[in-house]
């Protein structure tokens, strides 16, 4: 089914499932927020263990300053950032009651001041922003799964997995240093309620603080990219996530708000020897000591360091000497050289294109559950249309392919598994980018695509020396090009 046809099966369930429980007003309130859900952003939530570099990233991701990265009181609260005209944050009590929360300026950007506020009796906090980025998209920000607190890892696991109900995240980017016992164990959690036993849906890890693999050296997105390769394969042969990526998110926020001031600086330090600067760079305290001889002042080396780290620095000094002499040009090479781009890609293509397939699945992962919770009348045949739907939509059968085929070697020649990742809508799901074809392709020339696609990937099903994987591989291709025939005849 297409993103739209999902969403009007889902749509028609829930109905059904409202005039099956219209007498019962707690479980009919269940069955509302999943309808509303349909008509709401997509839901991406951010989790990882404490210090792991959560609010830095989704800074990063929204371009913007919208969450504090002080641990404070508020680090502590599931948080949610929505689309809203003005600026404002609200904290939701457990009790049903709000109150309104003060924004404060801090070294490191803003904060949130919940002083005058018992965080504990705080259900979450509700920030509207005026950032693009939230228009399409809610993030929720976690607390750390591995808080020395069981009440705060509590708050994160009840968002994600509700004992009763739909979780309330469609999709999850999770942010790894190791791939610890903890880690393992809490997506197999996530995975529970937001996938099911035939793999991951939408969960995306994060190799975050990646500047940090090699100890902040100019090669250090090298070391994160292989250790990222490592863990995708041991997440995706456990069923847990769909793909792994690196991302230095604390260089990615600040190369997207770069300063003439900073540029101006690196344009100096360039200046400098290799051997005097490589020396001056062997720490941050040694970097930003007064005595050190460097055409910059002490208090602008150190901002550098906060905001950009020993690799950044590095990184932003190689490449003016490479030859980028504008701070646009500067901020466009470090974005690119952080991964942030790369995880920007990856969320748009597994989740941001696919966003009513995935909230669909949400909402009838979750209805699921109210069925079998709350068994009524007609509950039982309602149950078997509802597994039978999820079971049906071709989409999710793409996205757990596409995990597998990242980091499991596949027996087809190189070419016809690039042709396979692209067909089921690895680099984008319009009928053009499935086909590899060009955007103004006609209909006709779509079609044509379309059909040969079907006829090579049903051959390639067939063939007696594929084993079993392989073909079924071969079988979602065909399925993902029949369905651009169907959608054809459709228009």
């Amino acid at each position: 089914m297409s993103g739209d046809a999902v969403s009007s099966a889902a749509r028609s369930l829930l109905d059904r499932a409202a005039r099956l429980y219209a007498h019962d007003p707690a479980v009919s309130a269940q069955v509302a927020d999943c309808i509303r859900r349909l008509d709401q952003p997509l839901r991406i939530a951010v989790a990882g263990a404490i210090k792991a570099g959560k609010s830095t990233l989704l800074n990063s991701l929204v371009g913007q300053a919208v969450a504090p990265t002080d641990a404070t009181e508020c680090t502590r609260v599931v948080t949610w950032y929505r689309h809203g005209q003005h600026p404002t944050v609200t904290a939701r009590m457990a009790d049903g009651s709000a109150a309104n929360v003060r924004v404060v300026r801090v070294e490191s950007g803003l904060s949130f001041d919940v002083s005058d506020l018992d965080s504990d009796r705080i259900e979450h906090i509700d920030v509207e922003w005026p950032a693009p980025a939230l228009a399409a998209t809610t993030i929720v920000d976690t607390p750390g799964t591995s808080s020395l607190s069981h009440d705060v890892s509590a708050r994160t696991l009840a968002m994600f997995a509700p004992v009763e109900g739909t979780s309330n995240a469609d999709a999850v980017v999770y942010l790894l240093r190791s791939l610890s016992e903890g880690d393992v164990s809490f997506l197999k959690q996530i995975a529970a309620h937001i996938a099911s036993d035939a793999g991951p849906l939408g969960v995306i890890g994060v190799v975050s603080r990646a500047d940090e693999v090699g100890a902040g050296r100019i090669d250090s997105m090298n070391s994160a990219h292989e250790m990222a390769a490592r863990f995708a394969g041991e997440l995706e042969r456990n069923g847990l996530c769909q793909a792994v990526v690196p991302v230095a998110g604390l260089l990615a926020f600040a190369a997207k708000t770069l300063r003439e001031a900073e540029f101006s600086a690196f344009l100096a330090l360039a200046a400098v020897p290799v051997d005097d600067l490589t020396l001056a760079l062997l720490s941050a305290d040694r970097f930003g000591r007064p005595d050190m001889p460097l055409p910059v002042d002490p208090g602008l080396r150190a901002e550098l360091v906060r905001r950009f780290g020993l690799f950044g620095i590095r990184l932003a000094v190689t490449m003016i000497r490479l030859g980028v002499r504008d701070s646009t040009a500067l901020a466009a090479e470090l974005l690119q050289r952080s991964g942030i781009e790369e995880l920007r890609t990856l969320i748009d293509i597994q989740f941001g294109q696919r966003a009513e397939q995935l909230k669909s699945h949400s909402v009838l992962t979750g209805l699921a559950r109210v069925l079998q919770a709350h068994p009524v009348g007609d509950s039982g045949r309602l149950l078997v249309d509802v597994q039978r739907t999820l079971a049906d939509v071709h989409g999710f059968a793409e996205l757990r392919l596409l995990g597998r085929l990242r980091t499991t070697k596949s027996p087809l020649p190189e070419a016809d598994q690039a042709e396979l990742v692209r067909l089921i809508g690895g680099l984008g799901v319009h009928p053009v980018r499935r086909l590899g074809l060009l955007e103004q392709a006609d209909r006709g020339t779509i079609h044509a695509a379309a059909v040969a696609a079907v006829h090579k990937w049903r051959q390639r099903a067939k063939h007696p020396l594929l084993d079993r994987g392989t073909a079924k591989a071969c079988e979602v291709a065909a399925r993902s090009a029949e369905g651009i025939v169907k959608q054809l005849a459709q228009v």
